[in-house]
């Protein structure tokens, strides 16, 4: 018995290495894009793919690589997804071009697709105990939710030492380490009778939201054109077949049907919205750190640290929490505590505002630690136990579905703020500032012009989330689960 322990703890703590790494490379480039842009000169929407495909690919074939390792083996899946991982990590540290640094990303993004669902039901499979099964998964949560706050400060503290692609290549030595114990300490884990995964689906749900999104960054960087006003209708189009589709199949995709329940909605809701204001305010805090206030690399970093504390923290404390006032008022809690600490970046300025930063960051991350602890339980308990599966599913989807749109849409328009303010530079702050010959006044004009920018994408942010406090005080009753 105490062999079986030891083992599956050990077990555990190898499956935690590439969860973090997949966590952390949604958010480990947000201090690194100013040496990138510099080094590879990527066009405004290039800047933006190279940070957000990542998240896209994870997104979109999360669910879908869920059904394959249930069908043909977690551990298999997971241990080729790792190597993909590891792969794609290597050519993003040597890409030569934006383009070829993109491509490396999304391959990354293929792997870290196979890592989540198929590490979740490897760890579940190590603990016969229900209690330490239920610590184990909880350990996992805060893992995936620490790897995302702990991003931008790892990356800051390497690229105060080597080059951009370090922050790649540290992915390598986790991914030798767990090509080598995994088969020892980890057994294969399969689930019959979940039905094929339906490739059209796939298909539709990845094209529809990647036409949308390239519509939006492309008017937002350059202008009307007829390239993204073609694109945008055309991913409405086929998103709206993919929910049509969804609804005629025994083993959808997405069981949209869930949606019909409320808790399950604000629940699902959250997890986007939390991550696409985190993921837009830490990429755009980071370039007001660096490339506004001219703070180094390693200051940057420095300054993530309290906030990242505070969100580590309160995501395993939530479960506390929960048990004292439910989950009613942690979601209301939750959604009050971001829209507070993104008004706290209103403040910042291109001469002072680093204490209005880390202050935000701080009061944000316990709304942010909230979300990332309570979201998909609060899914998966509003829904019938059958349906579990597919609520978790989603609500991990949602996560990663909202690190890519926070800097898809509020990174867009950030953009578009910038170049309607300052149409005389370039479609981002950090080209604009390497111009040749610049003068001071141009200099400060571009910053309060990306500050704009910044302002206007934290105050939409902020009332996002405060819409949602009110939706969830009507939708979840007091005496939810959790408070009963």
């Amino acid at each position: 018995m105490y062999q079986r322990r030891t083992r599956a703890w050990f077990g555990l703590s190898i499956v935690l290495g590439p969860v973090l790494l997949v966590a952390m490379d949604g958010s480990v480039l947000f201090l690194a894009m100013p040496r990138i842009t510099a080094a590879l000169d990527p066009a405004p929407g290039q800047a933006l793919w190279i940070l957000d495909v990542y998240g896209f690919v994870v997104g979109a074939l999360l669910i879908a690589f869920g059904r394959v390792g249930d069908r043909y083996g977690r551990l298999r899946l997971l241990m080729i997804g790792v190597l993909v991982f590891g792969a794609g990590s290597a050519a993003a540290a040597f890409a030569p071009s934006a383009e070829l640094l993109i491509a490396s990303r999304a391959l990354m993004g293929l792997g870290g697709a196979t890592l989540l669902p198929s590490a979740l039901a490897v760890i579940s499979e190590l603990f016969a105990d229900p209690r330490q099964r239920a610590r184990a998964v909880g350990i996992f949560a805060a893992t995936f939710a620490a790897g995302f706050a702990i991003g931008p400060m790892a990356g800051g503290q390497l690229l105060s030492t080597f080059w951009w692609g370090s922050v790649f290549l540290i992915n390598l030595p986790v991914v030798l380490l767990f090509t080598a114990c995994a088969p020892v300490l980890l057994r294969e884990v399969r689930a019959g009778g979940t039905g094929r995964v339906d490739l059209p689906s796939v298909i539709l749900s990845a094209g529809g939201l990647l036409l949308c999104v390239y519509a939006v960054k492309h008017l937002a960087a350059y202008g009307p054109s007829l390239p993204a006003l073609v694109a945008g209708p055309a991913g409405l189009v086929v998103l709206v077949g993919f929910v049509r589709r969804q609804r005629t199949l025994d083993h959808p995709l997405v069981d949209v049907a869930l949606f019909r329940r409320r808790v399950f909605t604000v629940a699902i809701a959250t997890g986007l919205l939390s991550l696409v204001a985190w993921s837009a305010g830490a990429y755009l805090s980071a370039v007001y750190l660096q490339s506004v206030r001219g703070l180094s690399v390693a200051h940057a970093a420095l300054l993530t640290l309290p906030g990242a504390v505070v969100l580590t923290v309160t995501c395993i404390t939530t479960p506390h929490l929960v048990e004292r006032v439910g989950e009613r008022a942690s979601l209301i809690l939750c959604h009050l505590s971001m829209a507070a600490g993104l008004l706290l970046l209103a403040p910042t300025a291109a001469s002072g505002g680093t204490a209005w930063y880390v202050a935000s960051t701080v009061v944000a991350g316990v709304g942010y630690g909230i979300s990332f602890s309570l979201v998909a339980e609060t899914a998966v308990g509003a829904v019938p136990e059958e349906r579990a599966g597919s609520a978790g599913a989603i609500a991990e989807t949602s996560n990663e579905i909202g690190n890519a749109l926070g800097i898809a849409l509020l990174g867009s328009l950030a953009t578009l703020v910038f170049r309607l303010r300052d149409p005389g530079t370039s479609g981002t702050l950090d080209e604009a500032l390497s111009a040749p010959g610049l003068s001071s006044i141009a200099i400060d004009q571009a910053k309060h012009a990306y500050l704009d920018g910044f302002h206007v994408v934290a105050i939409t942010a902020a009332v996002l989330c405060l819409a949602l406090a009110v939706l969830a005080t009507r939708w979840i009753p007091e005496n939810s689960r959790s408070n009963a």
